[in-house]
């Protein structure tokens, strides 16, 4: 009796396998995420712990702890200052790395650009699946790319393609994107969740064994995640997400996952007319065309990994004949709906009957806590209808008995916000013995919500 083909369905969230069909995965719990899989007679499931006939060329043994080496990875500069902050220093021999973001974000142009930046001392090999050679040779000269070591190729076979990267023996690898990329002996179109899956294994096999830095783009679906199985972040050394708005043209690139580096640092990127260019001092440009003597906005300072940032906060507070509606836009939307009440019960404004609208400026979403005060001070300036001063910067937490506490690494932060030219900055009261001296910036130090109000606002009429 002929092999027919076998059919198993499997979770796009965390890759688990079953033989029948679910409206919840019995694994991660997740509602219709069991998508079908269809395996040829004979396939074999490369990759995967049956795949004992490629386990063998990594010629493993056990090792004791003591045996194993103790040298720092060895890492490269991308060219791209602010990706080598983002990979944590520059990019690393043997790791793999997945890009993902919204599509005409930038990803490609990023990519290719880091190609002409890295220098002709390594050989790199772009593997593209969406475009032709010479829609990426037309690219390339836009974005003024002449590298003698970039080689092209414009493969979907991952057989092909591994058996090019054996031959050229390059040092850094593209692919463009993993969701074009198929292999002829699965019966499973391109960019499905075998496909996906199991090209991505032979991908980070190939890169460890070989000593390869791999970057693989990824494309993003509507619910922001990226396409495919979960189980494709669990097997990459690092995660970016790159983002940013149509309407604008800067760029943040954010770290989700990194094996080889810290994932709260953030990148800034500015899209030009000849592509990206780095944005070295973040701050000046999120604070760049400020309203001057405007009530309602107030400017904080949040740490991205080790760099301090300063962030406009803006409110807009208007009465309201109904339940109020409070949105936030940057900030989280229960921590404002808390900050607001802090402000009515504890700093004696009425809020509670308006509509209060919170936006942060940039693009950034600020999920520190050293962001409470200056959205405090924020609100309560629109309220009042008074404005408080282009020179006035806020840090600190806002505890629900209307305290303000501590932030970390403040001395910091006032450095940044003094060097940025602000000339007085509200800080909690109980830590001015432990700061340092900073020319030309005033502090102000307060314990609560209505002196932090009285202080830079003055006394309600």
């Amino acid at each position: 009796m002929a092999n027919r083909q076998k059919t198993i369905y499997c979770c796009s969230e965390c890759g688990h396998e079953t033989a029948n069909w679910a409206g919840k995965c019995p694994s991660c719990g997740a509602w219709n995420t069991l998508k079908e899989l269809r395996l040829e007679p004979g396939t074999k499931r490369k990759g995967t712990a049956a795949g004992a006939g490629e386990r063998s060329s990594f010629n493993a043994r056990p090792k004791r702890l003591s045996e194993l080496d103790m040298e720092s990875e060895i890492r490269f500069s991308t060219g791209f200052s602010e990706l080598d902050r983002v990979l944590g220093g520059g990019a690393v021999v043997g790791s793999l790395v997945l890009v993902g973001g919204a599509p005409g974000i930038g990803k490609s142009t990023l990519l290719l650009q880091m190609c002409g930046l890295a220098g002709e001392k390594r050989r790199i090999l772009y593997v593209t699946g969406e475009e032709s050679e010479r829609q990426l040779k037309l690219r390339a000269t836009r974005l003024s790319v002449d590298n003698r070591e970039l080689y092209v190729l414009a493969e979907t076979d991952i057989n092909s393609i591994l058996a090019c990267v054996d031959e050229l023996k390059p040092d850094i690898v593209i692919m463009d994107s993993v969701q074009t990329i198929a292999d002829a002996e699965l019966g499973a179109v391109p960019g499905s969740v075998s496909q996906v899956r199991e090209c991505t294994m032979r991908i980070m096999r190939a890169t460890k064994e070989k000593g390869l830095t791999v970057f693989i783009v990824g494309h993003v679906t509507k619910e922001g995640s990226i396409a495919g199985p979960k189980i494709l972040e669990h097997m990459v050394d690092c995660v970016l997400y790159f983002e940013g708005e149509s309407s604008t043209s800067f760029r943040i690139l954010r770290a989700a996952k990194n094996r080889f580096g810290s994932t709260n640092e953030i990148g800034v990127f500015e899209m030009a007319d000849r592509g990206l260019r780095c944005v070295e001092n973040p701050s000046e440009m999120l604070l760049a065309g400020r309203p001057e003597n405007s009530p309602g906005t107030c400017v904080a300072c949040v740490m991205e990994g080790t760099r301090p940032i300063l962030a406009e906060v803006q409110a807009l507070v208007t009465p309201s004949n109904y339940n109020a509606a409070r949105r936030s836009n940057g900030l989280d939307y229960n921590r404002c709906a808390m900050l607001l009440a802090v402000l009515e019960k504890r700093g004696g404004m009425p809020v509670g009957g308006c509509d209060a609208y919170i936006n942060v400026i940039g693009g950034l979403f600020l999920d520190e806590p050293a962001a409470d005060l200056a959205t405090v001070l924020a609100v309560a300036s629109s309220f009042l209808d008074r404005p408080l001063g282009g020179d006035l910067a806020a840090i600190g937490e806002v505890g629900l008995s209307g305290e303000i506490r501590n932030v970390s690494v403040l001395n910091q932060r006032l450095s940044e916000t003094a060097r940025l030219g602000f000339k007085r900055c509200v800080i909690p009261a109980h830590v001015r013995d432990d700061l340092g001296h900073f020319d030309g910036l005033q502090l102000i130090p307060v314990k609560n919500v209505g002196e932090a109000i009285g202080a830079v606002l003055g006394k309600k009429k």
